[in-house]
C-alpha cells in the first residue's frame, strides 16, 4: 500500500478510537455544564447556550470574531459565548487567545461595556502571540438581546437561514448563519451505524433509515439520532432534504437502491453517494438510466463513495465517507458570509 494511504489509515483509526470514546454511553449534560461546550462550533449551538445562561438568570456575553489578518483558525463571524461564572461555549481561536477573551468578557460583563480587542500583529497584548503571525479583531457584546437571539434559533432551527446583528456604541455588525449540515443515511448492518456515529460526533444533525431491526434497535440507544423504519420500497418515509443535506444509501438491494436514489435525486440535497465498488455502480448507474433517470441526476450520485478506496471496515468507510461529505460542503455552502460594519451616529 502506497505510504501515503498507509498515513491516512493511521489517521482513521486514530479518529475512530476518538469517536468511539466520545459517543459510548453518551448521554451530555445540560449544554451549560458539558465539557464538549468548549468545542461547539456553530452559531445554533452557541447561541442556545447564551440563551440558557439568561434564562437562569446569568449574565451571558457574546464574543464575535470581527476581522482576521493572514491565517485564522475561525472565519470572521465566528462566536463563542461566556457566561459570567466563566463557563462558556464555542471558541475563536485554536486555544492561544480563548482564555484571555473569556477573562476579558467577564470584565465586560462586570462593566456592561463593549468591547473590541485586537491579538496579534498591532495588538497591545504582546505577551500573547498567535502563531499563524497574522492578527484577529474580537468584538465582546456585553448585552445581547436575548429576543433576537432566539429569533435566530428559530430560523436556524427550522433550517433557514439567519441574520445575526449586533450593536456596539459606534456599529453595527451583520452576519448570516446558514443551518448545521445535515446527514441522512439509508441502510443495513455495521456501515449505517458506524457512519451515524461518526457524524453525531461531529456535531451533525443525523436522521438513520432502515429496514433491519437489529440497526434499529442500536440506533434507539444512540443520543441526538432520528430514526424511521424503512417497510417497502414503494412506501417511503417523507424526506425533509435541503441544500445542506448529504444523502448517504449504505446497503446492497437493487430494489430499495433504486427507490432510495429516485427520491434523493428529486431533492436537493447537495451530496449523494451509495456504497458499492465501482462495478456495483456501473450497474447501478444503467439501472437509473434504465428508468428514465436523466444523465445529469445520475452524476449527482457519489460511488463509490469516501475518500479512501477499498475499505472493508465498517468505521474506517464511515471516517473516509464523513471526509468526503465535509470535503464538498464548504465549498457551496460556507457558514459564514462577510461581516458587514455599519459606523452608526451616537
Amino acid at each position: 500500500m502506497p505510504g501515503g494511504i498507509v498515513d491516512i489509515a493511521f489517521f482513521l483509526a486514530f479518529v475512530q478510537l476518538q469517536i468511539s470514546s466520545y459517543t459510548e454511553d453518551m448521554h451530555p449534560p445540560p449544554l451549560s455544564h458539558d465539557p464538549y461546550a468548549v468545542s461547539a462550533e456553530h452559531p445554533l449551538d452557541v447561541l442556545r447556550f447564551a440563551i440558557s445562561q439568561i434564562q437562569q438568570g446569568r449574565k451571558c456575553a457574546l464574543a464575535m470574531l470581527t476581522d482576521t489578518v493572514g491565517g485564522a483558525v475561525r472565519a470572521r463571524g465566528a462566536i463563542m459565548a461566556i457566561g459570567e461564572d466563566g463557563h462558556r461555549c464555542g471558541y475563536l481561536s485554536g486555544g492561544c487567545v480563548d482564555a484571555d477573551i473569556v477573562a476579558q468578557a467577564q470584565a465586560a460583563l462586570q462593566s456592561n461595556q463593549h468591547k473590541t480587542l485586537r491579538y496579534g500583529q498591532g495588538s497591545p497584548f504582546i505577551d500573547i502571540v498567535l502563531p499563524c503571525g497574522g492578527a484577529i479583531e474580537v468584538t465582546i457584546f456585553a448585552a445581547p438581546s436575548l429576543g433576537h437571539m432566539a429569533k435566530v434559533v428559530d430560523q436556524l432551527e427550522s433550517r433557514a437561514m439567519a441574520t445575526l446583528s449586533m450593536r456596539d456604541e459606534t456599529r453595527t455588525i451583520t452576519v448570516d448563519y446558514f443551518p448545521k449540515l445535515r446527514a441522512r443515511i439509508a441502510g443495513r448492518s455495521a456501515d449505517p451505524i458506524a457512519l451515524a456515529r461518526a457524524c453525531i460526533a461531529a456535531g451533525i444533525e443525523t436522521e438513520l433509515w432502515s429496514a433491519d431491526g437489529d440497526v434499529l434497535d442500536i440506533a434507539a440507544s444512540m443520543p441526538n439520532l432520528q430514526t424511521h423504519t424503512l417497510d417497502t420500497p414503494s412506501s417511503l418515509p417523507p424526506t425533509h432534504d435541503d441544500p445542506q443535506t448529504a444523502f448517504v444509501l449504505m446497503m446492497h438491494d437493487n430494489e430499495w437502491e433504486m427507490a432510495l436514489l429516485q427520491q434523493a435525486l428529486a431533492g436537493p440535497a447537495f451530496y449523494i453517494g451509495a456504497v458499492g465498488s465501482p462495478m456495483t455502480h456501473k450497474t447501478r448507474c444503467q439501472a437509473l438510466r434504465s428508468v428514465g433517470v436523466p444523465q445529469t441526476d445520475i452524476e449527482r450520485i457519489h460511488g463509490p463513495i469516501g475518500l479512501v478506496p477499498s475499505l472493508r471496515d465498517a468505521s474506517m468507510l464511515a471516517i473516509s465517507t464523513l471526509a468526503e461529505i465535509i470535503n464538498m460542503f464548504p465549498n457551496a455552502h460556507p457558514v459564514f458570509t462577510a461581516v458587514k460594519k455599519e459606523h452608526t451616529h451616537v
